[in-house]
């Protein structure tokens, strides 16, 4: 069983062939392919982790759609001085499909 641990917007992910994974918004080519970055790598009983082996590694990913997440609210309240505040926020998303690692 071959699985990476990649960098995906800010935060690690535990990825397989197959895998769908939905992180921060990724700027992309025109074919919809994007390459992430891996942290570590276990093949089998080999686990790799060393900047130099993790170079010659390729995790590449197949944009599936670009979406935005649930409203967050967000309210700010003083009391006794009549300050409030009430803001909202969608945070931009890319959903990937793992395609392959290599």
């Amino acid at each position: 069983m071959v699985y990476a641990v990649v960098r995906a917007g800010g935060r690690q992910e535990k990825v397989e062939v197959g895998t769908i994974v939905t992180m921060d918004r990724i700027k992309t080519r025109k074919d919809g392919k994007v390459e992430l970055a891996p942290v570590l790598l276990v093949d089998g009983s080999k686990i790799t982790s060393d900047a130099e082996s993790l170079a010659k590694v390729v995790v590449t990913a197949e944009i599936l759609e670009d979406l935005r997440g649930p409203k967050i609210h967000i309210q700010k309240f003083k009391n006794k001085t009549g300050y409030k505040k009430r803001q909202g926020h969608r945070q931009e998303l890319t959903r990937v499909k793992i395609t392959g690692i290599k």
